[in-house]
């Protein structure tokens, strides 16, 4: 038999083999997840009846079964988004070139993305089934259809904080369905991307931890939990549905998730740690039925984490090596399914843990003590001492979000800062101390005393307001931190959209053309102080989590987009001439102080049944408090923008000193050749306006001129 009749066989026998062993290996995985749902619902005592108030087998078994449909479909749908966002391109064949709107899609992209429609679909099922089922199971009553169920389950979304969350995410699992079904342009698509994160807010609101005693901490960290695990089990559930399409995709595509499940690891791993310890107050509760399971989780998360980790290792490089043979993309494939199955293997064995762990009672009391003070009433916190200056430093209650925040961003500048000088290229120091200082003042305004205090005082939640507005953006933007991106990161060439392309998309749209206009940034800048305080905005911003967070987003961008439209480096789609920079400024400035004098003069109180309820035996009262934020407000928030003036002029003076040393540079090359034309311009214009001279004119010159000559 000749050489060539033997290849297809050969590889026809090896692909038979990478089949079956890929086969086997998701087969363990399965069987593995399997045993950790049935371990869980066992756990959870699903399986046993109870004595008092039981709501039926239905609802024993189906609760847990939904709330794994529904984590699970979450999770899809969110690793799917961001494989179809960040990670795969569009269409075939684009060559790095923009796509045409008539190229055939990628058969990756299209499999993702029915991948996400179906697991929204399996999510809006799993929240629903979630939502019936634990009205059923607080109520004791198995699922009916008699009109006295039918009211008790209705009053239960309507009344209840868990039933109004599940309905909720019911109805936002139904809309992301929806629009899946019919987006299809990446830019829409990381559109719902942001929408499917969101929704997972309101199960953080009512999770298993968020009424304890750090309600703020709690939800933080459940929100960042669910995040991190979405984006690691949805991107192996998504490498597992495109793998068999990627082709020469394979190895960018597991790279880019490889670092995206390190990011991941690392938040859920934090995140988890955090929640523990709010729950845990002495190191003997450890010993609890709930303090060995989260031990046991914690141990299980860092050994197979890293297992993980060290897997990928070994499996990209064999990626890199293999050459164009058929035998050999046949072994990068059963590699890539090896992995893809160790690391499902991964999940179940710590999913069915948790499973276990939301079903235990943490050894800590999360009810609300009866001896609670107003303060703990309203604020879901014990009033603070009175503030000294010793406390301005040391009362910190951590908001683990912008601790986050500040952590990845302030990692992520430096990496950007090393990446920058190992291929010789500079970067201003001051530009980094610029930024950290920034990110560290963030850490301080947000978690520190000007947050406690800004919760009980309108004084201090002012300071807190003016700091993030005018002082923390001011040293963000002089860090100039899209700029570094930019030139930090490479530019992909496969068709994918990496963050600096995404980074370009949102610099160049329209909608950043119009909040970065320095017309619109002051107005907002301006008009956002008068909305909220004189609206329902600060009451829900004082009483609900969600509102405090959206404050300070707001707070912030406002700020950062201001400062930015004025003195700032990076690129905008328009930058304002100086002289209307100053202006804009004198008239923040103008504007501050009469706000600011307002609030001095007021005899009526803002949000009088928060500030007014607090019980302070110490210090002013919650009047006077607020005339002195108003004070506060004037005085803070002239200074700052004093600076900002200051900066434009200073930018202002270099602009023109380059711009005159520019010119000197050109009349060196050209012998001053613009300022010749100038003044040949002008002698021209002089000529044409004498004009001819009247002939009687020209002969007396001309007899002028000869007796003078004759002389």
């Amino acid at each position: 038999m000749s050489t060539t009749a033997k290849q297809p066989r050969e590889t026809l026998a090896t692909a038979s083999s990478e089949r079956a062993v890929a086969t086997g290996w998701l087969v363990l995985a399965g069987v593995v997840m399997l045993a950790a749902l049935v371990v869980a619902l066992f756990y959870s005592g699903a399986a046993a009846a109870r004595q008092l108030g039981d709501p039926g087998a239905l609802t024993r078994w189906g609760l847990p079964v939904a709330k794994v449909l529904n984590n699970t479909a979450a999770a899809g749908t969110i690793g799917a988004l961001v494989f179809a966002v960040v990670m795969l391109p569009r269409t075939a064949g684009t060559g790095g070139r923009k796509p045409k709107e008539t190229a055939a899609e990628h058969p990756a992209f299209s499999r993702v993305l029915i991948l996400a429609s179906v697991s929204a679909v399996a999510w809006t099922i799993g929240a629903l089934g979630v939502m019936v089922f634990t009205y059923s199971d607080a109520a004791g009553l198995p699922l009916s259809t008699d009109p006295a169920y039918t009211q008790g389950l209705a009053a239960f979304l309507t009344d209840f904080s868990t039933g109004r969350a599940w309905l909720v995410t019911s109805i936002a699992s139904a809309v992301l369905a929806t629009i899946l079904f019919g987006v299809r342009s990446q830019t829409g698509l990381a559109l719902t991307l942001v929408l499917a994160l969101l929704n997972l807010l309101p199960v953080a609101l009512v999770g298993h931890s968020a009424s304890g005693d750090d309600h703020n901490a709690a939800v933080n960290s459940i929100a960042l939990h669910l995040v991190g695990v979405c984006l690691w089990v949805g991107g192996i559930i998504s490498l597992a549905v495109v793998s068999g399409t990627l082709g020469n995709q394979a190895l960018p595509v597991l790279k880019r998730f490889s670092a995206l499940a390190g990011f991941a690891f690392i938040l859920v791993m934090a995140s988890g740690v955090v929640n523990a310890s709010l729950r845990i107050t002495d190191l003997a509760q450890l010993s609890s039925e709930w303090g060995l399971l989260v031990t046991f989780k914690t141990v299980a998360t860092l050994l197979l984490g890293g297992i993980g980790w060290m897997h990928r290792q070994w499996i990209i490089p064999q990626l890199e090596a293999s050459s164009g043979t058929a035998a050999s993309k046949l072994s990068a494939r059963r590699v890539l399914w090896q992995l893809i199955a160790v690391e499902l293997v991964i999940m179940a064995a710590v999913s069915g843990v948790a499973g276990a762990l939301g079903r235990t009672a943490p050894p800590r009391s999360e009810v609300l003590p009866t001896e609670a003070g107003p303060a703990r009433i309203l604020t879901g916190y014990d009033l603070p001492p009175e503030p000294t200056m010793a406390r301005w430093l040391t009362e910190w209650r951590p908001d683990w979000l912008w601790i986050t925040v500040a952590l990845t961003f302030g990692v992520a500048y430096v990496l950007g800062m090393v990446k920058l000088h190992r291929r010789g290229d500079s970067w201003s120091v001051v530009k980094l101390l610029s930024w950290l200082v920034g990110l560290a003042l963030l850490t301080y305004f947000t978690s520190g005393p000007p947050a406690v205090y800004g919760m009980v005082l309108f004084s201090a939640h002012m300071v807190d307001h003016m700091a993030l507005t005018m002082v923390v953006p001011l040293f963000l933007v002089l860090g100039a931190p899209v700029t570094l991106a930019l030139k930090a990161l490479g530019a992909r060439r496969d068709g994918t959209r990496g963050l600096r392309e995404w980074i370009l998309v949102i610099v160049h749209s329209w909608p950043s053309r119009i909040i970065t206009h320095p017309l619109f940034a002051a107005g907002n800048f301006v008009a956002s102080i008068i909305v909220f305080y004189y609206s329902p905005l600060f009451g829900f911003a004082l009483r609900e989590h969600v509102g405090h967070e959206l404050m300070i987003t707001h707070f912030l961008i406002t700020g950062y987009i201001f400062v930015l439209s004025m003195i700032g480096s990076d690129p905008v789609p328009f930058r304002a001439p100086y002289p209307m920079r100053i202006l804009l400024l004198f008239a923040t400035m103008a504007f501050h102080a009469f706000f600011g004098v307002t609030l001095m003069g007021s005899t009526s109180l803002l949000e009088a049944s928060w500030f007014g309820n607090m019980g302070r035996e110490w210090g002013a009262s919650a009047l006077a408090d607020q005339q002195v934020g108003g004070a506060v407000t004037w005085g803070v928030g002239e200074i700052p923008t004093l600076l900002l003036a200051i900066g434009v002029a200073v930018v202002w003076s270099r602009s023109d000193a380059r711009e005159t040393k520019r010119k000197d540079r050109a009349a060196d090359r050209n012998n001053d050749a613009d300022l010749t034309a100038y003044n040949s311009m002008f002698a021209d214009l002089a000529v044409r306006d004498a004009g001819p001279r009247p002939p009687a004119q020209q002969s007396t010159a001309r007899t002028t001129t000869t007796a003078g000559d004759d002389e």
